[in-house]
């Protein structure tokens, strides 16, 4: 009687909602995205423009500027834009490993975790080991004191310059 193609499917109305919000949500992240890293982002003149403009709006002007620019977004290659902002974040994600890794040192060192020294010793042999050491001191004292942190801090600047030196 009636075939399938007599039937148009119709789209699902809340994954088209979701993908509005994401569009939109995407928008408002380029928006307010700084400059320099907005400009290496892939996306037509069109697009650029309506973003430029919106860092301009306030409040409902802004509001419907967004709305204008997640109406766009269905004409720009979503997969290249959110692949530029991941690798942009990258070396953000990078760095915070860092800050955690000279964190742990600092907290080992000062705790009096031998195996901490030896592995800093290793990985950096142009370390001043008298220097450490009595940071790692002066650091402890003030911990068992209730002092304020000078010499902790000093001891994870110390550590920052031997990172950053290798």
């Amino acid at each position: 009687m009636y075939s399938d193609k007599e039937y148009a499917e119709r789209p699902n109305k809340t994954k088209l909602k979701e993908l509005k919000k994401q569009h939109h949500n995407l928008g408002k992240q380029l928006v307010e995205m700084p400059a320099s890293k907005f400009d290496q982002i892939p996306m037509s003149d069109r697009m650029r423009g309506a973003i430029l403009e919106a860092k301009r709006f306030q409040k409902g002007a802004l509001k419907r500027q967004l709305k204008y620019i997640s109406g766009l977004m269905e004409g720009e290659d979503i997969d290249a834009i959110l692949l530029e902002i991941k690798r942009q974040n990258l070396p953000d994600k990078q760095e915070n490993e860092a800050f955690h890794q000279l964190e742990q040192w600092r907290d080992g060192l000062i705790a009096g975790d031998n195996s901490v020294m030896d592995a800093i010793i290793n990985q950096f042999p142009n370390v001043d080991r008298q220097h450490l050491r009595q940071l790692v001191r002066n650091a402890a004292k003030e911990t068992k004191l209730n002092k304020p942190p000078k010499s902790a801090r000093a001891l994870f600047q110390y550590l920052k310059q031997l990172q950053e030196s290798f």
